[in-house]
């Protein structure tokens, strides 16, 4: 065995001697006179909380990490005191003490947590006072009385210090870090004046002050979501009272549709004399989970996955990841649809990797070269050049510069500037930026739009094509690459010739991807797994479907297209919109087969069929439940088509034919064939007439440019007849052969007059939200406007229909005006 050193075993003796006797504690509870050392933790009565000294860990590769209390393998070396799940194997904290003021190098009998003699809770390190309860909480009432007070780590995760009364004189609770737990309040005292606010933490190593905050305004604003520095607000949920975006409604309606958390988390909000706030409780004891502001600065709710053995994310706001201000860094990109969504500009790289491992980007990016200008080469002439960045978000902090009247002044104004870093030009205003660019997002994502060009300035040896000096070409290379090109065009040639021949423009092989993942089938394949096409499911305008079966099991749907020419554009249209997007609200294209004069698609099989058989064919009624789902699915899936896509695709054929429901009547877009590509700006026209006679937008037939809207439009229509349960025919006669009025016009006349129960399938005898049908009846209303513009956009519809946004009195479209002999101008 070895032996000790002396002088080591001589320090540790005066160590012992000059520590106090005091015991250590124990269960959930540290009275006065015990301390908490590094390795010594209390546990809530109920096992489900731990508080005690540890390291954060970076996460592993694995789903079980080691427990909090053996942190000898961190990679960080310092330590804080905190609270954490006890049950979870995945370490997880929810509550920090001294966040900004880390522990370096713990001693067991140096560090500890400890109630003080004026009754404070206290962090000793080394002697000093690192931390205290009472630093945080001014208005504490003290007390003398050591031996008076004690701290308790409740069931509830909450740590309070409490009198011998039982007096609560501080609670971890009223100073959250980053995380909100079951029970926790997130609000204000109206007459203390104490405001709990979330700060994120800076990294998934470092529990610091982060970028992003949230509060509840005392000023009766609601809630307000701002990155910290620069401090830019980027969401605020209105106050419950109010009609507009708020916070509790999108989170109750989306732990109503969730199975993991519907009755097991239940919100609440509170507003009296003396506090306002928000909380949250969960019913299920065996349930885990938090809310949190993430380091990206999304509203995250996480419960415990017991099967998967990890954090799964049921709610998440922002949507949009990139909407938080700033989230990337300085000179980063945003993608909202990339994975992960930050990445440094052209030519510039990532300051700290590291950093960047453990999300923290704040530090973002830096030039791979530097500028001219700024090298200290030439402060007057520069050679420094731009690279455009196309339909972004522009960065913060700009400055205008009104003498430049042209997109080439406003680049010269930029390069006479050394610290000129960027600059924009459009519709005759010039904006540059200095310094560092902050908070870029490319415009396809969930929630940003724009058309904006950012010129991002580069030292002109990153650009070489654009640089003015041209290298002679070298002859020898010139030549070989010309008899390669030749080489090559011939064998392209032979390739096509030979395709002919066979007959193909696919691949031979079943299991061969095509675009998209897509699978190309042999004709022999799916002739095989339709029975040679025998059980037929319907017929559409380009063809018939047929039930089928793969090799295995997965049930399909065969639609094999009809006509030449017809039949050609509408399976190229498909492949190339539906078979390049995936989203729950669009019918899955597995693959599809061009062999010979044979198109045929392969698609998901939906067990319920289309919408229009339940409706207006089927003896079985569906109830309003499953309406409003329907609804809802519809309206999120052409959101998504006409958004959040690269190229926004308009589906031109929206009608009950086309929504197809899976086993659950969950609802998925399908037929494809008629749907368009545009640009972002909406400016290409559409001359082939396209859609089918009663869902058909006005603008169809007055020559103008088509953008979404004609969507819109058809989804007002089918609205109608998901309300009504019949088509929305000119003129319809019931049994008796009572004539019964246009549908639109009887919803007109109806909803002024508070008639709802008339307006909604009789089928129904009169179950269903009367809320939700004036509801959808109002969207359909605002869907069929006349004029595009005043057409909501699906994003829109989608925050109505959740309930995130009220609608005011529409005025009439001049068709319905007509029809009814109402003025137009009569609002419904």
């Amino acid at each position: 065995m070895a032996t000790v050193p002396l002088h080591i075993m001589l320090g540790f003796l005066l160590l012992l001697h000059a520590t106090p006797p005091c015991s250590s504690a124990s269960g959930d509870t540290l009275a006065a006179g015990q301390v908490l050392t590094v390795g010594d933790k209390l546990v809530s009565a109920n096992g489900r909380f731990a508080l005690g000294f540890f390291q954060f860990q970076p996460p592993s590769n694995t789903t079980v990490s080691k427990s909090m209390s053996n942190n000898t393998t961190s990679l960080s070396s310092d330590w804080y005191l905190g609270i954490w799940f006890n049950k979870i194997p995945v370490c997880t904290t929810v509550w920090v003490a001294n966040r900004e003021d880390p522990i370096i190098d713990p001693k067991p009998n140096l560090t500890q947590l400890k109630i003080s003699s004026d009754g404070n809770l206290v962090i000793i390190h080394q002697g000093g006072v690192l931390w205290s309860a009472l630093a945080v909480n001014k208005n504490r009432t003290r007390t003398s009385n050591m031996n008076a007070t004690s701290v308790v780590l409740t069931n509830s995760g909450n740590l309070a210090l409490t009198s011998s009364s039982g007096q609560p004189l501080w609670e971890s609770f009223d100073y959250p870090t980053d995380v909100v737990l079951p029970g926790a309040k997130f609000g204000w005292n109206k007459v203390t004046g104490l405001n709990r606010r979330g700060i994120s933490r800076k990294s998934i190593v470092d529990p610091g002050l982060g970028s992003y905050s949230i509060e509840l305004e005392t000023n009766g604003n609601g809630i307000v979501l701002q990155r910290r520095k620069p401090s830019v607000v980027y969401r605020v949920y209105a106050p419950e009272t109010s009609e507009i975006l708020k916070l509790l409604p999108r989170i109750q309606k989306i732990l109503e549709l969730d199975t993991r958390t519907k009755g097991s988390i239940i919100p609440h909000y509170v507003n009296t004399k003396e506090e306002e706030y928000y909380m949250y409780t969960s019913p299920n004891e065996s349930s885990f989970s938090f809310l949190s502001v993430d380091i990206s600065g999304q509203i995250k709710l996480n419960i415990w996955s017991q099967a998967n053995q990890s954090w799964q994310v049921v709610f998440a706001d922002p949507v949009d990841v990139c909407t938080p201000a700033a989230t990337c860094g300085p000179f980063t990109v945003c993608d909202a649809n990339a994975q992960p969504p930050c990445d440094c500009m052209e030519n510039f790289s990532k300051k700290s990797p590291q950093h960047w491992a453990f999300g923290d980007r704040t530090h973002g990016c830096i030039r791979n070269t530097p500028l001219y200008c700024t090298s200290g080469k030439n402060t007057t002439t520069s050679t420094d050049m731009f690279h455009p960045i196309a339909k972004v978000t522009l960065p913060y902090n700009s400055q205008s510069v009104n003498l430049a009247t042209t997109r080439s002044k406003c680049e010269e104004s930029c390069l006479s500037s050394c610290t000129c870093t960027a600059y924009s030009y459009s519709n005759s205003n010039c904006s540059v930026w200095h310094g560092k660019l902050l908070a870029i997002s490319l415009s396809d994502g969930l929630e940003i739009s724009s058309e904006d060009i950012l010129y991002l300035r580069l030292a002109a040896k990153d650009l070489p094509s654009l640089g003015k000096v041209k290298r002679k070409p070298n002859v020898g290379v010139v030549t070989a690459a010309s008899i390669s090109s030749f080489g090559l065009l011939m064998l392209m040639l032979l390739l096509i010739v030979w395709r002919k021949k066979l007959g193909w423009c696919g691949s031979p092989l079943y299991a061969n991807q095509g675009p998209s993942g897509l699978i190309a089938f042999r004709y022999t394949d799916l002739a095989h797994a339709t029975k040679n096409f025998s059980e037929h499911l319907g017929t559409g305008g380009f063809g018939s479907v047929y039930k089928g079966s793969l090799s295995d099991l997965t049930t399909i749907a065969v639609k094999r297209l009809d006509g030449a020419r017809q039949g050609e554009k509408q399976f190229r249209a498909e492949v190339s919109s539906i078979g390049l997007i995936q989203h729950v609200n669009l019918v899955k294209l597995i693959g599809f087969c061009c062999q010979g004069d044979n198109r045929l698609l392969v698609y998901e099989h939906m067990f319920n069929g289309s919408l229009d058989g339940h409706l207006f064919k089927s003896n079985a009624v569906l109830n309003w439940d499953i309406r409003y789902q329907i609804v809802l699915g519809i309206a999120r899936g052409l959101s998504y088509l006409h958004q959040s896509c690269r190229e926004c695709i308009i589906h031109c054929d929206i009608k009950p034919e086309n929504i197809l429901l899976d086993a659950s009547f969950f609802p998925k877009i399908a037929d494809f064939g008629m749907a368009a590509f545009v640009g972002r700006n909406f400016s290409r026209v559409l001359t082939t007439f396209r859609g089918t006679v009663g869902y058909l937008a006005p603008e169809w037939l007055s020559g103008v440019a088509i953008t979404p809207k004609v969507d819109v439009y058809s989804f007002g229509m089918v609205l109608f007849e998901i309300i009504s349960g019949r088509r929305n025919l000119p003129e319809a006669c019931t049994g008796s052969g009572d004539r019964v009025d246009y549908f639109p016009v009887q919803v007109i006349s109806k909803l002024c007059g508070g008639d709802m129960q008339s307006l909604v399938d009789p089928q129904l005898h009169g179950d269903f939200d009367l809320k939700q049908a004036e509801r959808v009846c109002k969207v359909a209303l605002w869907c069929i406007q006349d004029d595009e513009s005043d057409r909501p956009t699906m994003g829109e519809v989608v925050r109505v229909l959740e309930g995130l946004q009220e609608i005011d009195m529409l005025p009439m479209p001049k068709l319905l005006a007509a029809i009814t002999g109402r003025p137009n101008g009569t609002s419904v």
